[in-house]
């Protein structure tokens, strides 16, 4: 099919896969070195976040590199077709070395989780998020990790902290908690169940991949939302 009869989600990974970046400046208040760079493929171009391997922080429960985690989650919002995670690629030539390369969304940075939840109009695209994350089993789900884009949709980002094959679920996303699962969800978990994508296999261990198909077989088993166990910490931090 012509490269401009494609849908715009399958340009921009081509775009990120193959496009010349240069680094713009660092993002502000993030924990790991995050670059706003340009991608730039023929009459091409788009903004992308950049998280370089070699900016990483040392995690003593998570395994390097991170950045690998936040292609993985990608794979596994498109694996759901929930449209949840904006396109992300591994890039290893880099101005900065390897690393992951994410579209970056226009939106509307005063909103996030906290207030979004407000609005029962997002109830929906919130629920998403949060099968998501328990599948995902994110360690790091903040407010501010929930952006509301130009587009009307919320994404969810910064997924760096997730898959790993013990429970770390922490969240601030507990307002369904005990609530049953949106039927709408239940297709799409029940065959990330049956079988995780094999997109994940060159980002993850297998222990790890193995991990995401039960978690999804779980929570259909459970058909609701968990709720956080009061003797573990459930909450990152900071909240925001």
């Amino acid at each position: 099919m012509p490269e401009d009869q494609r849908s715009p989600a399958a340009r921009h990974l081509t775009l990120l896969a193959e496009g010349d970046v240069e680094i713009i400046g660092r993002m502000p208040w993030s924990s790991n070195h995050t670059f706003l760079a340009t991608c730039v493929r023929g009459d091409e171009e788009a903004s992308a976040v950049y998280k370089p391997g070699r900016g990483e922080r040392r995690l003593w429960d998570f395994p390097e590199p991170i950045y690998r985690r936040e292609v993985a989650a990608f794979e596994l919002s498109r694996a759901l077709g929930w449209g949840i995670v904006p396109e992300t690629v591994e890039r290893d030539d880099a101005p900065l070395g390897p690393g992951s390369l994410q579209l970056f969304i226009a939106a509307d940075f005063s909103q996030h989780h906290f207030t979004l939840v407000e609005d029962e109009d997002y109830h929906d695209q919130l629920m998403a998020i949060c099968a998501f994350d328990v599948v995902a089993n994110n360690a790091d789900r903040k407010s501010g990790h929930c952006i509301l884009g130009d587009d009307g949709r919320i994404w969810a980002i910064d997924n760096g902290l997730c898959f790993h094959a013990e429970p770390k679920l922490r969240t601030v996303i507990w307002e369904f908690a005990g609530q049953s699962l949106p039927a709408a969800l239940l297709d799409d978990l029940a065959r990330v169940a049956q079988s995780p994508p094999e997109s994940l296999a060159p980002l993850l261990s297998a222990r790890e991949v193995k991990a995401v198909g039960r978690r999804a077989a779980a929570l259909l088993e459970a058909g609701r939302f968990p709720v956080p166990d009061p003797d573990t910490h459930h909450y990152p931090w900071p909240l925001v």
